[in-house]
């Protein structure tokens, strides 16, 4: 059972009092370590390792996850021990240390992938491929959003498949790989306006306007903007007048 300050700080996170939350967290870790337990100690470091993360202090954070991690091997928690590399991974990420932050996912994997924890999955081989292109490792990272397809499929993860529809998309444009791109980008496309997220949708579609344009096809490019400001305007998003601008331009021209 959480502790007391453990869930005033989940009350706090989740409005977004992220300076209080940490206070009530750091209060849990030490309560945990009075305690002498190590579950409730795992859990309260782990909760403490988030909103440091959150907070930007990157070095507490990671020191938090590094002996969460050295408490739940000793538990042999594997699933526990999965999402701490993860979250190791990510806060890497973060940092902008891709190989460390790569090598921390491979073993994440290696913990998930017999647990059958496939959403997890899905999630985590697109992290896996990001870092994979930052590395300027373009193949191992298409084929990482590939598998990471498949797990979105397989679970029927919408919003992962439109994500990674869009990044496996924006990927092949930069390679020059057009019709790729344009077969990823339209199913980003798709799967966006099922879920109703109109953001997205935009964001795929300023995508495959580049793809148009590089092919030289000005008509399908004007549709694909016409859409994206029509959302800009009827959401108030920050880049309608950008979108404008290049709208009014590409007609003209």
């Amino acid at each position: 059972m959480a502790s007391a300050a453990s869930h005033l700080g989940e009350i706090f996170l989740h409005r977004g009092n992220l300076s209080k939350a940490h206070e009530c967290y750091e209060q849990a870790t030490e309560e945990a370590r009075q305690l002498g337990s190590p579950k409730a100690l795992s859990d309260a470091l782990g909760n403490l390792g988030n909103v440091s993360a959150l907070l930007e202090r990157y070095e507490q954070a990671e020191a938090c996850y590094r002996e969460v991690l050295e408490i739940q091997r000793t538990l042999q928690e594997a699933h526990a021990i999965g999402e701490t590399l993860v979250n190791l991974g990510s806060l890497k990420a973060d940092r902008g240390e891709p190989e460390t932050a790569h090598a921390f996912y491979l073993e994440a994997i290696d913990y998930l992938t017999p647990l059958g924890h496939d959403r997890a999955l899905g999630i985590l081989y697109s992290n896996l491929a990001l870092q994979e292109l930052h590395l300027h490792q373009s193949e191992p990272a298409i084929q990482a959003f590939h598998r990471a397809l498949d797990y979105h499929r397989k679970v029927g993860n919408e919003d992962g498949l439109a994500t990674t529809y869009g990044q496996l998309g924006k990927t092949f444009l930069h390679l020059g790989h057009l019709e790729r791109a344009e077969a990823c980008l339209n199913n980003a496309t798709e799967h966006f306006i099922k879920l109703g997220n109109t953001t997205g949708e935009a964001g795929a579609l300023r995508l495959l306007a580049d793809v148009y344009l590089e092919r030289k096809d000005t008509i399908s490019a004007l549709r694909c903007l016409e859409r994206v400001v029509q959302i800009d305007l009827t959401y108030r998003l920050p880049q309608y007048e950008d979108d404008r601008q290049r709208l009014a331009c590409l007609r003209d021209s």
